[in-house]
Parts: structure tokens; C-alpha cells; sequence
């Protein structure tokens, strides 16, 4: 059993690894993600190499060290892929389909604008140096979403969420999580197929629409009617199996026909949303969450060569990206916000910069069907650090003397303004 126990000591290590560096980070009020990554890098086979590399027990067992170091590989593979569903799924599950048909116009002109410059930003400037087109739709990709987890975080550590520039960057994070999603699932598409036709680009949009909005309009309706039957089975703990069951099944679905299974978890989350028993169903997922995602963000962080920036022109390449991602959200934030006080419009662009865990998973899955070398992973990792550590400064800044400034959403009146 001496094989089964290295495969154990490589997941303690990185279990307790992510855990202490989240605890560290958290106490530094920093995005607990931005510690799992980072020592992801530090115990990843670039650095201390404290993960990663098979016990002679399952060298022996796999007959060769690359048939070993295949099958480790296979396992944090597993592990990161269910982390990242699971990621997705309490994502869904905190964005509620009703909520975002009730979004003002405001966040959803910051959304597209938000999306739209960021995107065309990245792909002429990886375009530009002469990579390949589907190099540059994934780093345009990564540069595209919002993360919504720690833009509240931000503002939430702020007291600012009855602000009405806070409920305008959630909404709008929240409509470019889903479009952001959207996006990688062509990014896929471009990726996996080396070439896709005009004609199968359109048939990849309209899948991912039918199933997003069949998903919508018909499986929020059908859960809001029967969610409250879960509890008469007579498993314990009903309503979870039946969540985890439907999350799995969605991923599984969106893989086979294919887009990416994370839209079917981030949709299957969007469906429980509307059951009564959300809140149930999210106390539950928390645990599985705490423990399957760090996986995700310290493999994620182990893939990272460093060495790598010591080249001049690979500095170079993610100081470029690091710009663009930042003034593409504020140019396309700020213009949503036109007609708004100018510090406003600008809280819009600088609240709507931090990548995230959003940059990790395009990054990650770039890298996973071989659409973007070692060198771009490693610059959209960059990017999604970087751009997560200087917004809460800048907004702290921004919103100094703000008169919703320690206020709770709870009773906050609604702002006719954001629509």
C-alpha cells in the first residue's frame, strides 16, 4: 500500500499547503486564492518540487517513471477538474437567473463594454507579436470576465454593498461571469478542434445559448414547482444528493455535447438558485467546496514555470497584458457609467478589474488542451494575480468619504439610477 500512501502524503501536502497559505493571506486581508496559488508555485516541480514526482513505489508499480509521474498527474488532474465544477457550482448557486432579468441597464451596458474592450485589446496585442489566433482568443478570454467572489469580498470589506456603484459592479460582474463562460466554451471549441468553421461557430453559440436558456427558463421554473419534494426521499441529507447529482449530471451533459463542463456546473448552480432549500444546499456545498477547490488554485499554481520570467521578453509580454487587462475594464466600465459623477464612473472600471479564479480556470484549461504554452500560462496567472491585488487599494481610495460607507444592503432602498 506504500503507493496509495505517496498519492496521500502529495494530497496532504497540498491540502495543508493551500489551507496555511489561505490562512496567512486572509490575515494579510488578501484574496485567500491568491495564497493557494502562489504556493502552488513555491512546492510545484519549478520550485521546492515538493509535489508532483512518484514515490519509487509507483515507479515500481507503473513499470517507469514517466508512467508514474503520468498517473500523479492524473490524479491532481481529477481533483483540480472537481474543484473547479465545484467552484462553479457555488458560483451558480449565489446568482439567481431572477436577479439578473431584474438587472438595471447601467450594469449591463458596463458588462458588455467591460467585456468587449478587454477582449479585443488581447487578442490584437497576442495577435500582434505573431502567436496563433487561438493563443490570443484565450488570453483575450482570461481578460475578459470579472471575478464576482472577490469583487464582493472587496467591497463587502469596504462597507460599501448598499452603495448604488456596488449593486451596478455586481450585477455587471455577474452578467460577465456568464458571458466570460460563454466565451471560454468557444475558446474550447477553437482550441480542441485546431480550426473551427464559421459554420461550427455557429452551431457552438447556438448550443451554448439552447442550453443556457432552456436551462433557465425552463429548469428554474421546474425547481421553483418540485425542489421542495427532495426531502420526502428518504436519504439523508436529500436535497444535497439531489444538487450534487444534477451538478455532476449538467457537467457531464455540457462536456458531451460539446462545451465546457464548468457552464454546466455554473448553470446547474443557477438553477438550484431558485429552490426554497438554496440556503441549504449552499451550508452543504460549502464543505465539499472548502476541501475540492483549493486543489484547483495550488495545481493550478504548481504549472507555473517562474524561471520563465526571468526572460526579458516574457516580462515584457505579461507587463503588456497586465496594462491592457486593466485599462480595458476601466475604459469599458468607466463608458457604462457615462452620464454618472466622474468618480462613480471610474469606482465602475476599477471595481470591475480583478480577474480571479476566472483567469485560473481559462488558464488552466488553455493549458490542458494544449492551446497556450507554458510561457502564457504563466503571463495570464500574472495577470489574474496582479489585477486582483491593486484594485482593494484603489477602490479604498476611491471610496473614501463615500456617504453609503459602512451601510449593509439589508433595507437599502433600490436606485432608480442603475437602471
Amino acid at each position: 500500500m506504500q503507493d496509495i500512501s505517496s498519492i496521500l502524503l502529495d494530497l496532504f501536502i497540498i491540502f495543508a499547503s493551500a489551507k496555511i497559505a489561505a490562512e496567512l493571506f486572509e490575515r494579510l486581508r488578501q484574496s485567500a486564492v491568491i495564497g493557494e496559488l502562489l504556493v502552488g508555485i513555491l512546492i510545484g516541480p519549478y520550485a521546492l518540487g515538493l509535489i508532483g514526482s512518484p514515490s519509487a513505489a509507483l515507479v515500481q508499480l507503473f513499470q517507469g517513471t514517466e508512467t508514474a509521474r503520468l498517473a500523479l498527474d492524473m490524479v491532481h488532474t481529477t481533483l483540480a477538474e472537481l474543484g473547479v465544477i465545484f467552484l462553479l457550482f457555488l458560483t451558480g448557486l449565489e446568482t439567481r437567473a431572477s436577479d439578473i432579468f431584474r438587472v438595471g441597464g447601467r450594469a449591463a451596458a458596463v458588462a458588455l463594454l467591460g467585456v468587449a474592450f478587454p477582449f479585443v485589446m488581447g487578442f490584437l496585442l497576442i495577435s500582434l507579436i505573431g502567436r496563433p489566433a487561438v493563443e490570443a482568443v484565450f488570453v483575450a478570454t482570461a481578460m475578459v470576465a470579472t471575478s464576482v467572489g472577490i469583487t464582493a469580498r472587496v467591497l463587502r470589506d469596504l462597507g460599501v454593498l448598499a452603495s448604488r456603484e456596488a449593486r451596478i459592479i455586481l450585477g455587471a460582474a455577474v452578467i460577465d461571469d456568464i458571458l466570460g463562460i460563454m466565451v471560454l466554451t468557444v475558446a474550447q471549441g477553437l482550441g480542441g478542434s485546431g480550426a473551427l468553421s464559421l459554420w461550427g461557430l455557429v452551431v457552438l453559440v447556438v448550443q451554448i445559448l439552447a442550453f443556457t436558456l432552456f436551462l433557465l427558463l425552463v429548469g428554474t421554473r421546474l425547481i421553483r414547482r418540485y425542489s421542495a419534494h427532495f426531502e420526502y426521499l428518504r436519504m439523508p441529507n436529500s436535497t444535497f444528493v439531489v444538487a450534487v447529482a444534477l451538478c455532476l449530471g449538467l457537467a457531464a451533459l455540457a462536456g458531451y455535447i460539446g462545451l465546457a463542463a464548468i457552464i454546466g456546473a455554473f448553470l446547474a448552480g443557477m438553477v438550484l438558485a431558485e429552490a426554497k432549500e438554496r440556503h441549504r444546499i449552499e451550508r452543504h456545498a460549502m464543505g465539499v467546496y472548502e476541501f475540492l477547490v483549493p486543489f484547483f488554485f495550488v495545481i493550478t499554481g504548481s504549472m507555473v514555470d517562474w524561471r520563465l520570467f526571468l526572460q526579458p521578453e516574457v516580462l515584457a509580454l505579461a507587463g503588456g497584458v497586465i496594462v491592457l487587462a486593466i485599462l480595458g475594464k476601466l475604459a469599458g466600465g468607466s463608458l457604462g457609467g457615462l452620464g454618472l459623477a466622474p468618480r462613480t464612473a471610474l469606482i465602475l472600471g476599477v471595481g470591475m478589474v480583478p480577474r480571479g479564479e476566472v483567469g485560473f480556470i481559462v488558464a488552466s484549461l488553455g493549458a490542458s488542451i494544449g492551446a497556450i504554452p507554458s510561457d502564457m500560462f504563466s503571463v495570464v496567472i500574472i495577470m489574474s494575480i496582479v489585477t486582483t491585488l491593486v484594485v482593494p487599494p484603489v477602490l479604498k481610495l476611491l471610496f473614501a468619504g463615500h456617504p453609503d460607507t459602512g451601510k449593509t444592503t439589508q433595507g437599502a432602498e433600490s436606485d432608480q439610477d442603475d437602471s
